[in-house]
């Protein structure tokens, strides 16, 4: 055991009711959505309802009231002294992508309930109303819209995005959404559910989904701004199949290589930009020829793939996007093919809020833990809440392995950390 984990565990190891709090919660919820490799809670599903239903029956065993929002988000209310006042709001989500980890969204709602409980053990009565969300529908695995739950909050879901279907169930959003019981005829209308005038504060906890913490030996980080990102959820090539001994190069139109040299190019530039100085990250996540047509001995005629890039600057993001365009024009036409895109899919960056953040900081370094400033590659709906014109802050909580797989691996000692920080933060605004 390393200096820093062995001070961290004697700091933390009187968090006896924060970790059995936590373990609990966190087994409860692996033992009822484990899916046999990972976690699985896809947003507006079956599953990511009974995760709801888990953490709201320990919050009603704590003694707390409960609801569902017009959003079919759990609501667990810590009451203040001055009921009138803007309330202040923490949480997560508690959706998953498929075989992903116990860790991701959850950790957030837990640490919200967490310190509400420990406040009320106390007999801590927070000048304003405190409440923690368990959002829905923050993961853009099922529908490839992300922020669902949060943005519905604030009347930001199109009606291309209600549209938009499942690729396994077939089912609209707009349908699944109905079916956990959401108030559609106000989703519909983008009518907002919550008056962001009603909140004074958005604070997230969450595992970082990247290896910079780990990298650093650090348990906590205070998060400075979150990226956003344009993407597809689906590009198409279209070239045109043939023998592969019988078409030489010359008349060929083979969408397997058009595709390949597309993301060689995007990788140039993306390599251009960072040499420049720019926050900048590019992914095809999906990438694939039709399985009913392919062979080892046919030049494939269609591949589909998705695009994704993200960066803290809207700037950024909008000129690799025209790139991407650009590309996929000169690239089509030299090789005698087609680039065919779907609807792109927006998510604005968002920058966390500076007297929040060192509130974190401050709270980080009385509790003799590092505050190391990071930003955040992932989303997250901290973003919504931010650009909705809520001050919001985030803190990192280490984590092994990365995100959105089954091997997520953060430690309770770091978990605990990370609530103290929050908890002393809120403390000290709710006063």
């Amino acid at each position: 055991m390393s200096a820093q984990a062995a001070q961290m565990r004697n700091v933390f190891s009187g968090d006896e009711g924060d970790r059995a709090l936590a373990e609990a919660l966190f087994d409860a919820l692996r033992e009822a959505t484990g899916d046999g490799v990972g976690i699985t809670r896809e947003a507006y599903s079956d599953r990511e309802s009974l995760a709801l239903d888990i953490v709201e029956a320990k919050a009603r065993e704590l003694g707390f009231a409960t609801e569902r929002d017009a959003g079919a988000n759990l609501v667990v209310t810590l009451a203040g002294r001055e009921p009138e006042l803007p309330f202040l709001a923490c949480g997560s989500h508690l959706d998953s992508v498929p075989q992903g980890g116990n860790f991701d969204g959850a950790a957030g709602v837990i640490a919200g309930l967490a310190i509400i409980a420990r406040f009320k053990e106390e007999g801590f009565v927070p000048r304003r109303t405190i409440k923690v969300f368990g959002l829905r529908g923050e993961e853009s695995s099922r529908f490839g819209r992300a922020y669902m739950g949060s943005s519905a909050l604030f009347g930001k879901l199109s009606a291309a995005d209600l549209a938009v279907r499942d690729h396994a169930s077939g089912r609209t959003l707009a349908e699944c959404m109905a079916a956990v019981g959401v108030d559609m005829a106000r989703v519909e209308k983008a009518e907002p559910l919550l008056d962001p005038a009603a909140v004074a504060a958005w604070i997230e906890l969450h595992i970082e989904q990247g290896p910079v913490l780990v990298a650093r030996d650090l348990p906590v980080g205070i998060v400075t701004g979150i990226r956003g990102n344009i993407r597809h959820r689906e590009v198409e090539c279209l070239g045109e199949a043939g023998h592969s001994g019988a078409v030489p190069r010359w008349l060929r139109r083979d969408a397997v290589f058009a595709t390949a040299e597309l993301i060689t190019h995007l990788d140039r530039h993306w390599r251009t930009l960072l040499e420049r100085g720019r926050d900048v990250v590019v992914t095809a996540g999906v990438l694939g020829t039709d399985p009913r047509e392919h062979a080892i001995a046919r030049i494939p005629g269609t591949v589909r793939f998705s695009f994704e890039v993200r960066s803290q600057s809207r700037e950024t993001l909008e000129a690799f996007y025209d790139l991407f365009l650009s590309e996929c024009g000169l690239i089509g036409e030299e090789r005698g093919v087609e680039f065919r895109v779907d609807r792109p899919l927006e998510s604005t960056p968002a920058v966390m809020d500076a007297g929040w953040i060192a509130r974190l900081k401050a709270a980080a370094r009385d509790l003799g833990l590092p505050d190391e400033d990071i930003p955040s590659g992932a989303g997250h709906d901290a973003a919504v809440f931010a650009n909705a014109g809520i001050p919001s802050a985030m803190i990192f909580v280490r984590n092994q392995n990365g995100s959105h797989n089954p091997q997520e691996a953060m430690a309770i000692d770091d978990f605990l950390a990370g609530i103290a920080v929050m908890r002393d933060a809120i403390r000290e605004a709710v006063r």
